[in-house]
């Protein structure tokens, strides 16, 4: 058997040499030989997930596993990505997880969760690489707001997933049932463990998508473990490099165009936004914030950026008075629960992209009750 996946990313992140998997066969895979070849796939035992048994000789188990498995391979783009992408984040996140003294294991959560995307959101509303909801995000310590969705970063979210790992194998004792309250919650769990008097996974009856999210995970496992006998081969070149960037520490004032802190750091808007996939829009509210910029922008940039910004606090100042609306003049409407931006903009009769601009929104941007509106004079 090679050696695991995730060790040789590991090698390429800090520069060792990758095995070219390119050179692995003389030839590709045809599709029928795949096709013979995983019709007479079997497990090699033992099979565990976070060194817990995983029962394959139990028919139901081994059925659900098989059906994860062959989804999985039949869907060989989808495996391609992730191992692609795999390159550019699972480092950090095999060392934060070791750090932590989590099992390894748990590195295959966010690649059956979002496949390793940060925008992906989910029908429950879970969005970014470890799927939280906005209630466990907040309650994790992760900032979620029309601004700012920190489920969206790597780093901050995979610190969120490990406190929430604990916690759950805290309370359940168990990473196999940890895993299950993640998915689906841990009240649910709890509730079905008390009603149906056992706390084995495999024997409990829960949501089907729960029974197969293990499973799942396992038959990620599997195959990423082990990519050259499934027909996966890379060279070193075909993985996606981790990013590199610089951190700055930026302060900033009310509604600060990111447009201001690109041209800083001698990049695009767009650069600044893929960086930093937790900023929702074209500005940041007022406050301090850890910024990525590009690699070695980050010497030149607090001075760059200190005179943008008091260059265009000077513009602003020298607007002609009669392009200054006086703030009496304006209208503005709270929000409340049920409301729409199509509503509120025809209820005040003004169109729906006047609204957004006057409030610096976009298509996408969830307008919460309590939020303060400006819709016109």
């Amino acid at each position: 058997m090679l050696p695991n996946f995730f060790m040789m990313l590991c090698a390429v992140f800090m520069g060792a040499a990758l095995p070219d998997w390119s050179q692995a066969s003389e030839k590709t895979v045809e599709p029928a030989e795949f096709s013979a070849m995983i019709s007479n796939i079997t497990f090699e035992l033992p099979l565990d997930f976070c060194g817990e048994k995983v029962p394959i000789e139990n028919s139901d188990v081994y059925e659900r596993l098989e059906k994860q498995f062959l989804f999985f391979v039949w869907r060989r783009h989808q495996v391609i990505l992730w191992m692609k992408r795999s390159s550019r984040y699972m480092p950090y996140i095999e060392k934060r997880l070791k750090e932590n003294n989590m099992p390894e294991d748990l590195k295959y959560v966010p690649i059956v969760e979002s496949a390793l995307l940060p925008h992906i959101g989910s029908p429950k509303n879970a969005v970014g690489f470890w799927q939280f909801i906005k209630a466990t995000g907040l309650r994790f310590g992760l900032t979620v707001n029309s601004d700012i969705d920190e489920r969206r970063n790597i780093y901050k979210s995979t610190e969120a997933a490990i406190a929430y790992f604990r916690k759950l194998y805290g309370d359940f004792s168990s990473w196999t049932l940890a895993a299950a309250a993640y998915n689906m919650g841990e009240t649910g769990l709890r509730s079905n463990i008390e009603f149906q008097k056992t706390d084995d996974f495999y024997h409990l009856y829960l949501p089907l998508e729960t029974q197969d999210y293990i499973l799942s995970i396992v038959a990620a496992k599997i195959i990423l473990s082990d990519p050259d006998k499934y027909g996966f081969r890379f060279s070193k070149e075909d993985l996606y490099a981790p990013a590199e960037f610089d951190l700055v520490q930026v302060q900033c004032s009310d509604n600060t165009s990111l447009q201001i802190v690109a041209e800083a750091a001698g990049t695009y808007f767009k650069t600044i936004k893929d960086l930093n996939p937790e900023f929702r829009g074209r500005y940041l509210p007022g406050g301090n914030y850890s910024i990525a910029i590009p690699k070695g922008a980050a010497e030149s940039f607090q001075a760059k950026y200190e005179t943008l910004i008091r260059r265009d606090h000077e513009v602003r100042q020298a607007e002609p008075e009669a392009k200054k609306e006086p703030v009496a003049q304006k209208r503005f409407y709270v929000v409340k629960r049920g409301d729409s931006l199509t509503a509120i903009a025809q209820r005040f009769n003004v169109s729906l992209s006047e609204l957004m601009a006057w409030n610096r929104l976009k298509h996408q941007n969830h307008i919460e009750p309590g939020k303060r509106l400006l819709v016109g004079d």
